[in-house]
C-alpha cells in the first residue's frame, strides 16, 4: 500500500492584509494547506483561522500541529498614523514581540518547523538618501526604521539559531490596485493632475505585489534560500521619475510646482522620512538565486495595475 504524501502546510500571520491575501491565493492554487492566525477562529473558505492575541500571550496551539512553514507578515502599518512615542512602540512591538511569541510557541510545543520567513523592509538600511546602492551585506541604519528592522530581523534569527531555515524579505514599496501607498500618490488625480513631493531626487524602491508574493513562494520552496533578501525591482527610479511615469500611464498632467518638503514635514512629522527620503537598493541577490521578475520596469508594472 502506497503511503500518502503529506500536503505542505503554511501558517501566515497578517493573512488578512494586502500581501497576506494575495499570497494566500497563490499558495491555495499551488495546493498548500494554508492557515491564518487571527483574533477570531473560524473557517474562512479554504483557509482555517486560529485565534491569537499575542499582546496577552494567547494562541491556539492547534495551529502548530503538522506545521511546515511560517510566513510572518503581521505588523502595524508604518504609514497609518504620525510617529508619536506610543505609535512607535506599537510599530516595534507588533513586529519584534510577535516574532518572539511565535518562536516560544515553536520551541515549547517541540514543532519540527522547516522554514520561518519574516517580512522586513528596505528601511533596514535607513532613510538618509545617498548615492550608495545598498546590498544585503550592508549594516542597518541608525534611525527609527533602521533600528526597528534590525530588531525585527534579530528576533527572526532565533529560529535560524535553532537550525530552522530562516529567510528575511526586505520589502520595498508594494504596488497593487488596492495598495494605499499607490492610492495616496494617485489621490490628486481626482483634481485632474498629479504632484511631486520634495526635491524629487529621492529614490523610490518598489515592487509589484505579484513579484513579492512569488518571492515568498520561492522562499518556501527553494531550500537554498537563507538569510536576508531585498524584494525590490531591478529598476532604480527617483520619486520624480516615478510620478512622471504614473502621470504618463494615467494620462494626467503633472502639476508644475512640487509640494515643498517643509509642508510634508509639517503634515506628517518624522513619518515624512518615508516620503522625502529613499535609497537605491540592489536586487542582485534574489536575481542570482534564480528569481526572474515579472515586472522589472515601472511603466509595465503600472500598466498592469491600472490599465489591464
Amino acid at each position: 500500500m502506497e503511503s500518502q504524501v503529506k500536503t505542505p502546510s503554511v501558517l501566515i500571520t497578517g493573512g488578512s492584509g494586502l500581501i497576506g491575501k494575495y499570497l494566500t491565493s497563490i499558495l491555495l492554487v499551488k495546493g498548500y494547506n494554508v492557515s491564518h492566525l487571527s483574533r477570531s477562529s473560524k473557517q474562512s473558505g479554504n483557509v482555517r483561522l486560529f485565534n491569537w492575541k499575542p499582546e496577552k500571550g494567547v494562541i491556539d496551539t492547534k495551529v502548530f500541529e503538522g506545521l511546515d512553514h511560517i510566513v510572518h507578515l503581521a505588523g502595524a502599518n508604518i504609514g497609518e498614523a504620525r510617529w508619536t512615542s506610543k505609535r512607535k512602540e506599537e510599530i516595534v512591538n507588533s513586529r519584534v514581540k510577535t516574532t518572539g511569541f511565535l518562536f516560544r510557541g515553536i520551541i515549547e510545543n517541540d514543532i519540527k518547523l522547516k522554514t520561518f520567513i519574516s517580512a522586513s523592509a528596505v528601511g533596514y538600511y535607513g532613510s538618509d538618501s545617498s548615492e550608495k546602492i545598498f546590498t544585503e551585506k550592508d549594516l542597518p541604519g541608525t534611525d527609527f526604521l533602521g533600528t526597528t528592522c534590525m530588531n525585527w530581523e534579530e528576533a527572526a534569527n532565533k529560529f535560524m539559531n535553532n537550525s530552522i531555515r530562516t529567510i528575511k524579505i526586505r520589502t520595498a514599496l508594494v504596488l497593487d490596485k488596492n495598495d494605499s501607498a499607490l492610492s495616496k500618490l494617485m489621490m490628486p488625480a481626482k483634481f485632474g493632475f498629479l504632484v511631486q513631493t520634495g526635491s524629487g531626487r529621492q529614490y523610490m524602491p518598489w515592487i509589484h505585489i505579484d513579484d513579492l508574493c512569488n518571492i515568498y513562494l520561492k522562499a518556501i520552496e527553494d531550500q537554498e534560500m537563507n538569510g536576508a533578501y531585498n524584494a525590490v525591482s531591478p529598476q532604480h527610479i527617483t520619486h520624480k521619475e516615478f510620478v512622471e511615469t504614473l502621470a504618463r500611464v494615467m494620462e494626467k498632467p503633472l502639476f508644475p510646482v512640487p509640494v515643498p518638503a517643509f509642508v510634508i514635514r509639517a503634515a506628517l512629522g518624522k513619518m515624512s522620512d518615508i516620503v522625502l527620503k529613499g535609497n537605491r537598493i540592489s536586487s542582485e541577490k534574489i536575481v542570482s538565486s534564480g528569481y526572474k521578475f515579472r515586472y522589472p520596469l515601472l511603466e509595465g508594472c503600472l500598466k498592469n495595475i491600472l490599465v489591464s
